[in-house]
């Protein structure tokens, strides 16, 4: 029986792949460590702990909390502060974020390194540069932007799939971002050391029923809340067009590949680093959305706001391609199916963006 250890699994990264995890596989015993200081986590925990799952309220940044959730076969990394803006939000102050996104990682690492067992970050894609996406041409396709791939400029990394792993990580790409590219490396620098298999899956934007939305992340599950409960919408930027785009991934997507990386953690020859996300067919553009929201709810004004925020981008869409040759990996949900199940949820819980954002 292989035991696993997940850290932030009462988040909702964390809470899906304990799930979906179980229902994956027979024999897996699942155990996990969370402090609960995101508003909306304490309500996986009693159903996590129903399922048997073994759930430890502590630290990952103390390694004393780590160690006393016991020896595990498998870290899984699912502990963050995922906000673009935080560190300069006012919420969470610039150290707060690198002592819960950094800090944290060495003491997982060391918890690895100690018990030589794989350790699978999920990090995002937001550790690409900021200021060499802003260069990216653009052109406007209905209520969207794209890559303008037809300039003649040639752009490494760039294609109309989306983003390779090979695009620039130079700095700047948000504290959040560089917490997390800081991750990597160090989660990169360790296997090498210690000899023990490191996975890095850079996720998109992650989307599902029950996700703690916020409009600095978890956009989707933001959106269509505000939507169906009547609150008010922004298009901020980018002239207030509402052209943004992101593409969307189901948390439940990443376990078939979770599992493959497990079992090949002895065998070597894969990357350690893949883009895993929804890519160009499960992107869309917040005005789209909106377009959706109207088609299932009916029509609700969104203010058009040209006010800049930090670290805005025009396009982020993640090419998966990488992980599909190299894992025979894709996402099985398809976008209507993500944003449909999070509008049942919205209408079963018409009261949750209240409850995340306490």
């Amino acid at each position: 029986m292989s035991r696993i250890l997940i850290t932030g699994i009462c988040g909702f990264a964390g809470s899906v792949i304990a799930r979906q995890l179980l229902n994956a596989r027979e024999g897996l015993k699942i155990c996990g460590i969370d402090n609960l200081c995101r508003p909306g986590s304490e309500t996986n925990l009693e159903s996590l702990r129903e399922l048997g799952v073994e759930v430890h309220i502590g630290d990952v940044r103390n390694a004393a909390d780590l160690a006393a959730c016991g020896d595990a076969d498998w870290l899984i990394d699912a502990a963050a502060n995922p906000s673009v803006l935080a560190g300069v939000d006012g919420r969470t102050t610039s150290k707060e974020l690198i002592e819960h996104n950094l800090y944290g990682t060495v003491e997982m690492l060391e918890y690895c390194r100690i018990r030589q067992i794989p350790f699978t970050l999920l990090s995002t894609s937001r550790v690409y540069s900021i200021a060499e996406l802003l260069k990216v041409p653009m052109k406007t396709v209905g209520e969207t932007f794209a890559p303008d791939l037809a300039s003649g400029e040639s752009i490494t990394g760039v294609g109309l799939a989306g983003l390779t792993e090979s695009y620039s990580t130079d700095p700047p790409v948000s504290l959040y971002g560089s917490s997390k590219r800081c991750s990597e490396l160090l989660a990169l620098e360790y296997g090498a050391t210690f000899n023990f298999p490191v996975w890095i899956n850079r996720c998109g934007v992650l989307a599902g029923a029950g996700q703690f939305g916020k409009a600095d992340q978890g956009i989707f599950s933001f959106w269509i809340h505000s939507w169906a409960s009547g609150k008010p919408l922004k298009y901020l930027g980018f002239e207030g067009s509402g052209r943004q785009v992101r593409d969307c991934l189901h948390p439940a997507d990443l376990v078939p590949l979770l599992l493959s990386q497990f079992d090949h953690a002895e065998k070597g020859g894969k990357p350690a680093i893949v883009n895993v996300a929804g890519s160009a067919e499960n992107s869309m553009s917040l005005a789209q959305l909106s377009e959706w929201c109207t088609s299932r709810f009916g029509s609700h004004e969104v203010i058009r706001d040209g006010s800049e925020r930090p670290f805005d981008l025009p396009w982020v869409v993640l090419d998966s391609s990488l992980c599909q040759r190299e894992w025979n990996w894709a996402p099985r949900r398809r976008l209507t199916q993500v944003l449909d199940e999070i509008a049942d949820h919205a209408i079963a819980n018409p009261h949750w963006l209240e409850l995340v954002t306490a």
